[in-house]
């Protein structure tokens, strides 16, 4: 379809139609998240150029949104990187309804900024709508196996994979419905502070009955060397920290629940794709930033900054610095409804 062939709409239009046409797919907070990194281009279209109608864009434009994106914003290029491709994810969107040319967000590819191994470690992140394709693709094909226990109990507790690793089936409460820490040295189970990490978590009932049935009807009955009764186990005894983080990688590949590959791979020709390479995926992450995500749900939430402390043992000041990944005009936003009508 020619730019004459498009059908005329503005950009806040658009975006709105996309909004509501998302609305029923994801939750609230991913619905936040998607306005929160489009408002960027909606103001460079009415502030910077004066685009009113999307029909116009090209590629040109595009090129001129990320420098100005770039420069305007003072991005970090992970930063960067997320906010064009959720206007990639939009531009393709609008091709779908005839607002734009349909191969318009194939101009992308070479837009995306080019990230550094340390770019991708210090920032990476799995966000609240992956976390939630991965959930619910596991919740209907793999139903409380091992990979899907640590998946549900990394995102919902935003614990750390030595205390993941900790676990006992006696420090599972499912009465009280929720997971007690204890701090184990002697018997090679620390706690990363120690005494000062040992605390209980609450949990939803819906992971309580993920971890009763993989106790019930997948966990292997066997002990770890101390005579403990593991909630993870192998074969042979405790899950080892390595296994549990290549089930990570595993699971979070984006061709593993999503049946895509973002980088355009033939997920059965990519060495990722294989035992034990799952940590060369580009696109995977590890369970520090299943972490770091969790923290910054729990926090885009609304969830007081204190009680995400206290549940992550993590320090208010660590976690402002290296954990909350939330986007300024979030954070302000948030700050608003506390204000509003004082």
């Amino acid at each position: 379809m020619t730019k004459n062939e498009l059908e005329p709409i503005s950009p806040i239009e658009a975006k709105e139609m996309y909004l509501d046409a998302r609305k029923q797919e994801v939750s609230q907070s991913t619905l936040d998240g998607y306005h929160y990194r489009l408002k960027h281009f909606i103001r460079w279209c009415k502030e910077v150029e004066g685009i009113e109608n999307m029909n116009t864009l090209s590629g040109r434009d595009l090129q001129r949104y990320k420098t100005w994106r770039r420069d305007d914003g003072d991005l970090k290029p992970i930063s960067l990187e997320g906010q064009l491709d959720a206007l990639r994810i939009f531009i393709r969107w609008c091709g779908s309804i005839d607002a734009v040319e349909q191969d318009l967000h194939e101009k992308f590819e070479a837009l995306m900024p080019k990230l550094s191994k340390n770019d991708e470690q210090s920032e990476a992140i799995l966000d609240g709508e992956e976390a939630e394709t991965l959930l619910e693709y596991q919740r209907r094909f793999e139903y409380a196996c091992r990979a899907h226990v640590i998946t549900e109990i990394l995102w919902h507790t935003g614990v750390r994979l030595g205390a993941l690793h900790s676990l006992d089936v006696e420090d599972f409460d499912e009465e009280h419905e929720r997971l007690e820490f204890t701090h184990r040295p002697d018997e090679e189970t620390p706690l990363k502070n120690g005494q000062e990490g040992e605390r209980m978590i609450a949990l939803s009932a819906e992971v309580c009955r993920v971890i009763e049935d993989w106790r019930d009807h997948h966990r292997h009955d066997v002990e770890d060397e101390y005579g403990r009764e593991p909630l993870l186990t192998s074969r042979n005894g405790r899950m080892n920290r390595a296994s549990i983080r290549d089930a990570i990688y595993r699971v979070t590949r984006p061709c593993y629940y999503a049946d895509e590959c973002p980088k355009g791979r033939d997920p059965d020709e990519c060495e990722a794709g294989r035992y034990p390479h799952y940590s060369k995926c580009p696109e995977n992450v590890s369970p520090h930033a299943i972490r770091r995500g969790s923290i910054t749900h729990f926090l885009t939430e609304d969830v007081p900054e204190k009680v995400v402390s206290d549940r992550m043992n993590v320090g208010q000041d660590v976690l402002d610095k290296h954990y909350d990944k939330r986007d300024e005009s979030v954070k302000v936003e948030q700050r608003r409804d506390y204000i509003n009508g004082i």
